[in-house]
């Protein structure tokens, strides 16, 4: 049975807006795979590769047989070279579903690529029930309003609980855009029905829809789906020795990855652990509020269209007098008012935003070579 790696304290390298665009310090030496994962690996025509250790694409990178660079926040490197016929072995990503936070991790059939800890967009709900009230209000008025017409999520997927598998599969496309991804594994959420008790049953009701909806658009991939129940995975740990902390809201690997961990062992074999995490944060965007508070101390509440500029919000932007910038948010390193377009150099459209939190304390050279 493996040994548990010992965590040490150490400093992290990120941005001036706390998102870490490039690479912490760990990830840059780290020469085991026990402390950092593997790295991605696309040829000329990004095509994914098989990935490979993050020293041997410290080497590529220096003497320039390979680029890195960043997908949507994940890095990989881009090999000079298209290659016709390549080696791909399993590449799984087992997710473990949570009401606040989702673990994933994502392995070859021996060693860990990468764990990610993402939160779950849950405002929908919200802001569902926000839009009616501001409906209903409406009708009672002598104001133009929509027609009534029956509810279009009724034999359907709910907007809700179409939000959060969805989040899954955004996850799952952009890491299949960078890794030969050939299974999904995840954690089965069943809902006892009983008898006579409407209420009950009714609200379980979305989450079987969510799960056959999501396993539909998997399956739709080309991906082999898997599926495993709470009880196994707890055995599966049990046996492993792994333990899981209670505070499910902590950045940590034994919040949830060890659950997706252990759900990617059952599929696979025996892999040596990977303790370090990848937070990703889905981002809100707000369509249009017309009615707007104040908070204490007469601050206007945090507000913001799904445009700035003419740019997405989200969008991450380089400029030529502010550097790396972002187009809406509450950043210090958020795109100006008095910026000129022509002036802005646009990367990547973002719609969550990831970062590294601190483990352990090295010194890299990686992402010197990178910026």
């Amino acid at each position: 049975m493996l040994e548990d790696n010992k965590q040490a304290n150490y400093g992290r390298l990120k941005d001036t807006e706390g998102v870490a665009l490039a690479l912490s310090p760990s990830v840059c030496l780290s020469r085991s795979a026990s402390i950092q994962g593997l790295v991605p690996v696309v040829d000329s025509q990004n095509n994914p590769l098989q990935p490979c250790k993050p020293s041997v694409a410290e080497r590529l990178i220096k003497k320039g047989k390979a680029t890195g660079f960043f997908k949507k926040g994940f890095f990989a490197i881009r090999i000079k070279k298209t290659v016709e016929k390549p080696n791909r072995s399993l590449i799984v990503v087992a997710i473990d579903p949570g009401s606040k936070r989702t673990g994933i991790t994502v392995t070859t059939d021996t060693e860990v690529i990468v764990n990610i800890q993402c939160n779950t967009p849950d405002w929908v709900k919200g802001k569902m029930e926000t839009r009616l009230m501001y409906r209903r209000a409406r009708r009672q008025r002598n104001t133009p309003y929509r027609k009534c017409r029956s509810n279009r999520a009724i034999g359907n997927i709910p907007p809700s609980t179409k939000a959060r598998w969805d989040a899954h599969l955004r996850i799952i496309d952009v890491l299949s855009k960078i890794l030969p991804v050939t299974d999904i594994v995840i954690e089965d959420i069943q809902a006892i029905t009983k008898k006579h008790q409407k209420k009950w049953n009714r609200s379980f009701s979305p989450l079987e829809i969510g799960k056959q909806w999501f396993k539909k658009e998997v399956e739709n991939r080309g991906f082999e789906y898997t599926k495993f129940q709470g009880f196994e995975t707890k055995t599966h740990r049990d046996i492993r020795e792994f333990k899981k902390t209670s505070k499910k809201l902590s950045e940590v690997w034994e919040a949830h990855c060890v659950d997706s961990h252990c759900l990617a062992e059952m599929l696979t074999t025996y892999i040596e652990p990977v303790k370090q995490i990848t937070i990703l944060n889905f981002l809100q965007f707000n369509r249009r509020e017309l009615h707007q508070g104040y908070q204490k101390g007469k601050i206007r509440k945090l507000y913001g269209s799904t445009k700035s500029m003419g740019f997405n919000r989200g969008t991450l932007i380089k400029h030529t007098k502010y550097g790396l910038t972002q187009v809406g948010g509450t950043s210090q390193k958020r795109l100006c008012q008095n910026a000129k377009i022509q002036n802005c150099k646009i990367l990547t459209n973002l719609s969550w935003r990831t970062a590294i939190p601190p483990m352990t304390k090295v010194v890299g050279l990686l992402a010197g070579c990178l910026l």
